[in-house]
């Protein structure tokens, strides 16, 4: 067996659209990084014994015919998908994307407006498979869970298929799983690792804004007011043009900022598409048509300095939005593997910390840094714990075997 196969993560993913175009592309384009030295784009060339060439993807889930039976290696590069073609010649991976149940997966404004130029889903009328079974037929390591804001039901369901296959899962969109006690509970019950929710990608608005808020807080600056506006034009942009659906991703992006400070704003923050529900601002909906992957965030904020002086600040970032996201989950993985290996179960709190927006345990940026690389270290020490563990539970097994002088066992 070679040392690449000895370590290989096997990986399903949930959802064929720009971030999983983005992931995809990354593996095989950082394929060769190794070693210690600094790789523009990566924050670990290795975690643990895994480099990124050892993760493997042989499954995936999605419903839009114009990629359900496809290889995942095309299926990337397929309508409505948008995001940069950085590494366009994805081998083969002989892994195909098997429809999946869709439950509220897809909107029904999802589903319409293509004459006018909006990206939409397509459904494909075939009957879905069995998810759990193609997990366990797949000996899936990691599932990755790349569906649609608004997608609580599907969530769900792929969580509990997770739990029932053996997986550990990576969560990252806003239906909170492993910030929900009990969902972190059922992961911890089953032996299995959860990381999540909802991706704080790489240089993304939320990071940008935790960051600055934090930077103020401890600089002594009182932050009086502050906002955060996102526009694009890709599916993520356009699903979230329905309301309803936007309920769980501001929720998670307005408690990452606010839990950066440490008391009350004198008007309620909103960060999130376009601007609020009640139209304050008159941003719009955050949908730009034509401007695809491309994400454009405006950061504002007031506040007052020494002396009762004011100021205030107006950042712009400017950002494609999937290979953004896949810096972040390319390192995820590999933490979810590590935790397996090491016993580890329920939240992995460092990596959900550092890695999401909504982890079950929030902490400033540069403390979860830290205690991720400190989990990270942990590693081989764990591993022996494991390994000692695993030979005591050898030895018990072989002294309850039945024996012919079972008086002699009870005398020991």
């Amino acid at each position: 067996m070679t040392e690449e196969n000895k370590f290989e993560i096997k990986i399903a993913i949930i959802g064929i659209g720009n971030c999983a175009s983005s992931l995809v592309q990354g593996i095989h384009y950082y394929h060769a990084a190794e070693g210690k030295d600094y790789v523009p784009g990566l924050m670990h060339t290795e975690i643990g014994p895994y480099k990124i060439r050892n993760i493997k993807v042989v499954a995936a889930f999605d419903v839009d015919k114009r990629k359900v039976g496809k290889d995942v290696s095309e299926a990337i590069f397929s309508e409505p998908n948008c995001t940069p073609k950085f590494f366009p010649n994805v081998p083969h991976l002989n892994a195909q994307v098997y429809m999946a149940p869709i439950m509220d997966g897809v909107s029904e404004l999802m589903q319409t407006g293509e004459e006018e130029g909006y990206p939409v889903f397509k459904p494909a009328n075939i009957e879905p498979v069995n998810v759990a079974e193609k997990l366990r037929t797949h000996k899936v390591d990691v599932l990755v869970n790349y569906l649609p804001v608004g997608s609580r039901k599907a969530t769900a369901f792929y969580a509990q298929a997770a739990i029932d296959a053996g997986c550990a899962f990576v969560n990252a969109m806003p239906r909170f799983i492993a910030s929900d006690p009990e969902w972190s509970k059922k992961f911890e019950e089953a032996g299995l690792p959860v990381i999540g929710d909802d991706i704080k990608s790489q240089f993304g608005a939320t990071f940008s804004h935790r960051v600055l808020i934090q930077a103020l807080v401890d600089r002594g600056v009182k932050v009086l007011t502050t906002e955060q506006y996102n526009y694009g034009g890709n599916t993520d942009f356009r699903n979230m043009m329905d309301r309803e659906r936007l309920k769980d991703k501001l929720e998670s992006k307005t408690d990452s900022i606010e839990k950066r400070l440490p008391y009350k704003l004198q008007k309620t923050l909103y960060a999130g598409p376009g601007t609020s529900p009640e139209g304050e601002g008159d941003k719009g909906h955050g949908f730009a048509k034509g401007q695809g992957d491309n994400k454009i965030a405006e950061i504002m904020f007031e506040g007052t300095g020494f002396g009762g002086v004011p100021v205030k600040g107006h950042l712009k970032v400017d950002c494609f939005d999937s290979p953004n996201s896949g810096g972040i989950v390319i390192d995820a993985i590999r933490c979810a593997q590590l935790a397996r290996d090491m016993g580890c179960k329920g939240t992995i709190n460092s990596a959900s910390a550092w890695f999401f927006k909504h982890p079950l345990l929030d902490i400033p940026d540069a403390q979860a840094l830290q205690e991720l690389e400190a989990f990270i270290g942990s590693y081989q020490e764990r591993i022996a714990e494991v390994k000692v563990d695993d030979k005591e539970e050898s030895k018990i097994d072989k002294v309850e075997e039945p024996v012919e002088e079972p008086a002699e066992i009870s005398n020991i």
